[in-house]
């Protein structure tokens, strides 16, 4: 109770007792003194005054500007606060509307507008490429910047006016190495892709011919990408800000690799403390939040100089970004929290760097990168590199070509009590690092429920209905950490192994058509068993009877036990006990109204399989990056809760997500959306 009053009495303190509360309207003027009565016109007024523990509170309307926050707050205690009025609807875009469209003869649905280029200043998306290190152009077609939105959905850019005319649907088309999961197939709204533009750019206009079908673009709400951003700072370093219950749409970021400079719809641009909750976020051309790294370290040098690899250049980013003040005194620790983030062409959530130390909960993530125009190594709803001791928990990730993707050093992560569905290449993707990565309580629906290109992962208490898929890489070598920190300890490349799996519950998902779907943990079963004391396995016995030293690369153990497995799926070879059954769970979630609800059925075996509850003792250290599977704080962790919350058994807690489950069917509200 002492140490709780001190930790009060110093919040308090560090709230400035002359905070101010503006107010911003559509009735207002920016030379009004910002009061409620008497309010700006403009949120970017208030930014320039506003200082550590201020708010400023937005009322309805439509307001189309870069908010860039000029001030930090003080502490994690004393925000600068922006928030929408309770109650009321507040859009932010970085659009603009365009009511003079014109139609032009013998063309079904086509429209021109020609619009001075004095509404983009110095920044006409329209003239500028989508381009960077990582991207990967589909249709062949350059893209740029621009898009064109009738009624907030965004058109399909064409190469040519004939194209518009035309307005069919892009072809469908393989992915890299013509595999579909990697970025082949068309769009998902081939209905959608009729709706096309195409901007040629002069010196003095812009010229957009747009098919709106049969829409009226002077009767509808038809607006076009002016800014790069909605809310982000110009500099970096502006840190401890709060943004709250704003609707943000329509930027024309740019792909957001990460060796470059990473820009969001919204995000903290390389800064500290930062809360980004209960908005709605949307129409991002790349990326909706960005909690990315900066250019000084690196600026698409692997596409600008064409020397070294991208690999390469990355290491050399996370060193360059180091020197540059890389730790969590200056960077990290933000709380995304409650927002709904869609139809982003990108990610829903970016981040190199940035990201350490912070917190990822409760968002609503779905549609990304549905419209297939582009296509590049750098996507997902949640796409992180060095997700150093960051907790991803309770977010709910549906329709993107991949759900969740942990790039490089995700050292201290812990992904917990997510939902995963409708994915289609992958859920979770865990690339080229070297843990301790613990994944639990999670439910992974999609066809590919795990893709493992990486060591020290520790699977406990997850639904698989999906694939896992195992790949060794050999000629990359990334970095460990010590624990807790961003000072790298090492390098290392990746054999595989070191992974963890206890007391999951496998099955299929039911409308997979992939072949081998049943296969469980089939592919691991060329990694060795765990046994108390022997960890590598590839020492053999020499010809003189002697050990040999060990060979390059090792064989990394892994650690599997107590898991279920149904629908006929494979367990590790080598796992010393498990329950089989071919009962067929036959996982669905079904929408009603707003709650998801995911409907099972078992048989006896979930109550005949004997656990061992997990905590951060029996999951042990990590090989390489010799860390422990804890918090944060550095404090042991439990599985002791399950994905709704419940207290597990202490003695023999039930497999899989989900502690109060029994024999026979039942239904669990997995999701509530606001």
């Amino acid at each position: 109770m002492k140490k709780f009053l001190f930790i009060l009495f110093l919040a308090l303190a560090s709230i400035p007792s002359f905070a101010k509360e503006y107010h911003v309207a559509k009735t207002g003027k920016d030379s009004n003194p910002g009061t409620k009565e008497a309010p700006f016109l403009t949120i970017s007024k208030a930014a320039l005054l506003m200082k550590s523990a201020d708010t400023v509170t937005v009322h309805a309307g439509v307001y189309r500007e870069w908010v860039s926050p000029f001030n930090s707050g003080m502490n994690k205690y004393s925000h600068i606060v922006y928030r929408a009025a309770e109650g009321e609807e507040v859009w932010i875009k970085g659009s603009e509307e365009i009511k003079t469209w014109k139609k032009e003869k013998g063309a079904t649905g086509l429209w021109k507008a020609v619009i001075p280029n004095t509404v983009f200043g110095d920044f006409n998306p329209f003239a500028l490429s989508l381009e960077g290190d990582w991207l990967v152009y589909t249709s062949g077609t350059t893209l740029h910047l621009g898009e064109v939105y009738l009624n907030n959905k965004s058109l399909y850019e064409s190469a040519g006016i004939e194209q518009v005319k035309n307005a069919t649907p892009t072809p469908p088309r393989p992915g890299p190495g013509g595999n579909a999961m990697m970025g082949g197939g068309t769009t998902q709204d081939p209905e959608g892709a009729k709706y096309r533009w195409y901007a040629e750019v002069t010196d003095t206009e812009t010229i957009i011919w747009a098919n709106f079908q049969g829409y009226d673009p002077n009767k509808e709400l038809v607006e076009i990408n002016v800014r790069p951003a909605v809310f982000f700072p110009k500099e970096q370093g502006v840190n401890y800000v709060k943004v709250s219950g704003f609707k943000l749409s329509q930027a024309a970021t740019q792909w957001a690799p990460p060796t470059a400079r990473q820009t969001g719809l919204i995000g903290p641009n390389w800064s500290k403390g930062w809360i980004i909750e209960n908005n709605e976020i949307s129409n991002s051309k790349c990326s909706g939040i960005s909690l990315g790294k900066e250019s000084a370290s690196g600026q698409n040098l692997w596409l600008t100089e064409n020397t070294l690899t991208g690999f390469n250049r990355e290491l050399e980013a996370i060193f360059k970004a180091y020197s540059l003040g890389w730790n969590k005194d200056n960077i990290g620790s933000h709380l995304i929290s409650g927002n709904e983030i869609y139809h982003c062409g990108q990610t829903g959530i970016c981040g190199h760097l940035g990201a350490v130390f912070s917190v990822i909960e409760n968002n609503y993530i779905h549609d990304i990168n549905t419209k297939r125009e582009f296509f590049g190594y750098e996507l997902g709803c949640i796409k992180l590199h060095a997700a150093i001791d960051v907790i991803i928990r309770n977010n709910y990730l549906d329709n993107c070509l991949y759900g969740m993707w942990l790039d490089w050093q995700a050292i201290g992560t812990r992904v917990t009590g997510n939902v995963f569905i409708h994915n289609d290449g992958w859920d979770l993707w865990t690339e080229v690092t070297h843990g301790p990565c613990l994944v639990d309580n999670n439910i992974f629906l999609s066809n590919v429920s795990f893709y493992d290109m990486a060591q020290g992962v520790a699977m406990v208490h997850n639904l698989f209905a999906g694939q896992l898929n195992p790949r060794k890489e050999l000629n990359r070598y990334t970095p460990y950490h010590v624990p807790h920190s961003t000072t790298v300890a090492g390098v290392m490349n990746f054999s595989n192994g070191d992974d963890r799996f206890y007391n999951n519950i496998f099955t299929v998902n039911p409308s997979s058509s992939l072949p081998n779907k049943n296969k469980g943990l089939a592919d691991y079963d060329s990694l060795p068993a765990y046994f108390p004391g022997i960890y590598l396995t590839m020492n053999e016995r020499g010809g003189g009877g002697e050990w040999q030293r060990p060979r390059i690369p090792f064989r990394l153990a892994m650690h599997v036990n107590s898991n279920l497995y149904y629908n006929d799926v494979t367990p590790y070879a080598h796992e010393k006990y498990n329950v089989k059954s071919s009962f067929d769970v036959h996982p669905v979630v079904e929408k009603r109204g707003n709650e998801f609800v995911l409907k099972l059925n078992f048989d006896n075996s979930i109550n005949q399989i004997r656990t061992t509850p997990v905590n951060t003792h029996m999951l042990g250290v990590t090989y390489y990056s010799n860390g422990f599977y804890e918090n944060p704080d550095g404090t042991p962790i439990a599985i002791d809760k399950d994905f709704l919350g419940n207290a597990r058994s202490l003695t023999n807690p039930k497999p899989g997500p989900f502690e109060q489950i029994r024999a026979g069917a039942q239904e669990i509200v997995i999701w509530r959306k606001k």
